[in-house]
């Protein structure tokens, strides 16, 4: 009976979303973009497409996403948003990060993505332009890659901070206690392997088109940089998301070395009590600003 109910309810959700998507205007995009993807399926392989395609979605992306944080430390007016204001970012960790993200990056994530193309082709997954699916689909599926990584994240992450294991590996992570967004990926090779594997469960699961690869990698990298930035920004759109940590909730993990240890979300630190000295913080922090109004 339950069951019956569940998908009665997806159903009229489903049912919902088709019928505002249908009153929405039309994107003035979507053909430019249908004409890209088809050139890119006549012009290049698959295995093209799944490798190399995905290793440039990755590249790109990641250091886009990483421009503003970089360009907020020569903009005075930034500063004030930092959330580490004593611990600015220096050249010489910079340097040493961008080093490290090329080693792993080339020699540890990509025979991992060379992988996506024999992935694809064991289960059947569409590349073609007809079969790819509706945004708010994509978008729930995105959602969904995102509650299995940060389920995944939670329980390895607090592993890794083990007092036996914690100086081996999770450790060169925390190498820098004022994060930055380069610093996202900036990890042992083995915790790029334990803590990725999260990443690609749910596409495991849930993928039903090469896209939501790729947009699972979109939305999981603007979170993750985001995060790591070391900057609150005021009427960031992420902090909309019910439950979303943000960089304040993570930078506190980075400055203690301890709680805090979700991806994304806030709700397994809640139910396990690993944010209660967060929350203490917070709430010493609002009566010192009050103090100071």
């Amino acid at each position: 009976m339950a069951t019956n109910e569940s998908i009665s309810i997806f159903s009229s959700a489903s049912l919902a979303v088709e019928y505002v998507d249908s009153l929405l205007p039309e994107n003035p995009l979507q053909e430019p973009f249908k004409n890209a993807w088809n050139y890119m399926l006549d012009n290049y392989t698959k295995f093209q497409i799944a490798t190399w395609g995905s290793l440039i979605v990755h590249e790109v992306l990641y250091f886009l996403f990483c421009l503003p944080g970089f360009l907020f430390q020569f903009i005075p007016y930034m500063k004030k948003y930092k959330i580490q204001k004593d611990k600015p970012e220096t050249w010489e960790n910079q340097w040493k990060c961008f080093k490290v993200l090329l080693f792993n990056h080339f020699f540890i994530q990509l025979p991992l993505i060379c992988g996506t193309y024999y992935f694809t082709e064991y289960f059947n997954i569409p590349y073609d332009w007809e079969r790819m699916p509706r945004w708010y689909l994509l978008l729930a599926k995105c959602f969904g890659c995102a509650v299995i990584e940060d389920t995944w994240h939670y329980f390895l992450h607090r592993l890794l901070h083990h007092k036996r294991i914690y100086k081996y590996i999770h450790k060169v992570h925390h190498e820098f206690q004022a994060p930055f967004g380069m610093e996202a990926e900036y990890a042992h090779p083995l915790e790029t392997l334990i803590l990725g594997t999260g990443f690609f469960i749910g596409i495991m699961l849930l993928c039903d088109h090469v896209i939501l690869l790729w947009a699972w990698v979109t939305i999981r990298l603007i979170e993750t940089i985001d995060v790591h930035s070391g900057y609150d920004i005021p009427l960031n759109p992420l902090n909309l998301i019910p439950f979303y940590a943000g960089s304040r909730h993570h930078d506190f993990h980075h400055m203690n070395f301890i709680g805090n240890y979700a991806s994304t979300f806030t709700w397994w630190d809640r139910i396990f009590g690993t944010d209660s000295q967060f929350v203490a913080y917070n709430e010493k922090m609002k009566k010192i600003e009050k103090k100071t109004e």
